[in-house]
């Protein structure tokens, strides 16, 4: 009875942890919704770079297909999560295909393209080739390297903030959301003991607290409110 009791509170503590991240990581997904109005209103990405979103867009393909439960079961939640993020890097492609340059439109289609190929061929491995633990081995390292990938954003702020001496483009609100994102999916990496998430996570955990001591530190000495970030990182 005791086990079962322990059992169902590991079990809320686990999908508690999953839920927080996935509510973290839609304040992550909404952030660039400045950038896109301004692209629309203008009718033009002006400086604008499309290639965060596709490295976001194809992290998330890859991080879904992980969740899922012919990949691994019990993770659900990352597989929402990362179905929700792949929805929104999709519209805010879509949207800067459309009012780009003609160059850039078809340089961005064609990443758009390669994309589709590669997590296609991903799909076809996973299930036309491998069994279930290789295929969940297959796909977790992936996932792992997708997202260690991705922490070249927050890495580029924080050289950047360090060498200006200033938090002008590194948003509270965003690093405060990407550490607290980090660090529930860290914890239910731990609840499922399921190193293809805590390990990332874990890692993306330490960035969030090197940026928000560095917002501290910095915020003090300049004495200035950050602006829109350069960068937008997703998990």
């Amino acid at each position: 009875m005791l086990s079962t009791g322990l059992s169902s509170v590991y079990l809320g503590f686990s999908t508690a942890a999953g839920i927080a991240g996935n509510i973290f990581a839609f304040v992550l997904f909404v952030s660039p919704l400045p950038t896109f109005k301004r692209i629309i209103r203008n009718k033009s990405t002006e400086q604008f770079s499309g290639l965060p979103y596709i490295y976001a867009f194809l992290n998330c393909l890859i991080c879904l297909w992980y969740g899922m439960p012919v990949v691994k079961t019990g993770i659900i939640l990352v597989a929402t999560v990362n179905s929700f993020g792949a929805v929104f890097q999709l519209v805010y492609l879509s949207i800067f295909i459309t009012y780009a340059e003609r160059a850039t439109k078809l340089r961005m289609l064609g990443l758009l393209g390669a994309v589709a190929v590669v997590f296609a061929f991903v799909v076809f491995v996973s299930l036309g080739v491998l069994e279930y633990d290789d295929r969940q081995t297959f796909v977790g390292y992936l996932s792992v390297a997708s997202l260690i990938s991705m922490f070249a954003s927050p890495l580029f702020i924080i050289k950047l903030v360090i060498k200006t001496r200033s938090v002008e483009f590194m948003p509270f609100n965003l690093s405060f959301a990407t550490f607290l994102m980090s660090l529930s999916f860290s914890a239910y990496g731990i609840f499922k003991e399921d190193p293809f998430l805590y390990i990332p996570n874990g890692i993306g955990t330490i960035l969030g607290l090197v940026q928000l001591a560095l917002y501290s530190y910095y915020s003090k000495i300049s004495g200035e409110d950050s602006r829109e970030p350069l960068i937008v990182s997703y998990v």
